[in-house]
């Protein structure tokens, strides 16, 4: 049985973890406002960049360019996984995982080869340790991540696409829904899926006239499009990441008050306990000596 001496050592510690907790959450909820800062301010140029690309796909020929073109045959595919560099946020980097490995084992499972790459020291040491394929992990500093870093990322994915060293390429980050929904997303990056014509596109009847011509636009946009896809995906991850984390130490905070107020009560009653106890022998002793 624990001694008086015991749980209040138990209560300190707890009271440390949650003065700790507490101060990740205030960090968490710091950069969260950056974080998301950065996504919603990025959002709108994303929007209008697929709405440009969308208008000047539906101008020329499906398969004009090889990034527009689904090979005739999938043998190697390649997955773009984001995770975060640290723990300590809930259940956001093993959901992210699950997905990727069902992902992989549904490749598997129709013979085709698949390589990894992969930006988060959380999903790089797990893939590694279980010696997954894994093509890159190239090294980022969280939180700076522009477009001269998703470009480099584009140029080999493309490089290798165009000289068939892979036939497809997917991307799995976690898509911020709101502060308590963040959902694990696949999309596929390449070959590129042309932005889907809404209704108020369609209409819109306006006549566009490009210069230079569509064809020539698309041949710079479509790589661009692609890096602007990896960018938005890591503002998005990098500010579910943040939510995940404040929710997480928000509820470990919560947990240590409760278990703060349980060891108390627990100290408390042991201590009326060992009182009762040493009154019980004094008013015994006394009636001895009568």
């Amino acid at each position: 049985m624990a001694t008086l001496r015991d749980v209040l050592q138990k209560i300190e510690a707890v009271k440390k973890t949650g003065q700790i907790t507490k101060a990740m959450y205030m960090v968490a909820t710091a950069k969260l406002r950056g974080a998301q800062g950065r996504m919603e301010s990025f959002k709108p140029y994303a929007s209008k960049f697929s709405e440009v690309l969308g208008h000047l796909e539906r101008r020329i020929e499906p398969d004009f360019h090889p990034l527009l073109q689904k090979k005739a045959e999938v043998s190697k595919v390649e997955l773009l996984h984001f995770s975060a560099d640290r723990g300590l946020c809930g259940s956001f980097n093993a959901n992210s995982i699950s997905m990727a490995e069902r992902w992989i084992k549904d490749k598997q499972s129709r013979g085709l080869e698949y390589s990894l790459t992969i930006l988060g020291k959380k999903a790089k040491d797990y893939f590694r340790k279980r010696e997954y394929n894994i093509t890159d992990s190239p090294a980022n500093d969280s939180g700076n991540i522009n477009f001269s870093f998703a470009n480099k990322i584009t140029r080999n994915f493309v490089d290798r696409y165009i000289q068939d060293e892979v036939d497809e390429v997917y991307m799995l980050y976690t898509n911020f829904v709101s502060m308590a929904n963040q959902q694990p997303t696949l999309v596929r990056l390449i070959p590129i899926i042309p932005p889907k014509k809404d209704k108020q596109e369609e209409q819109d009847t306006a006549a566009y006239m490009y210069e230079p011509s569509a064809e020539d636009l698309l041949i710079d946009l479509l790589p661009k499009h692609i890096s602007v896809q990896i960018l938005n995906a890591f503002f998005q991850n990098e500010t579910s990441e943040h939510a995940a984390r404040m929710a997480s130490m928000d509820n470990a905070s919560k947990n240590c008050n409760d278990l703060t107020d349980n060891l108390t009560l627990a100290y408390n009653k042991a201590r009326q306990a060992a009182i009762t106890a040493e009154l019980m022998d004094i008013v015994g002793g006394a009636e001895a000596l009568k």
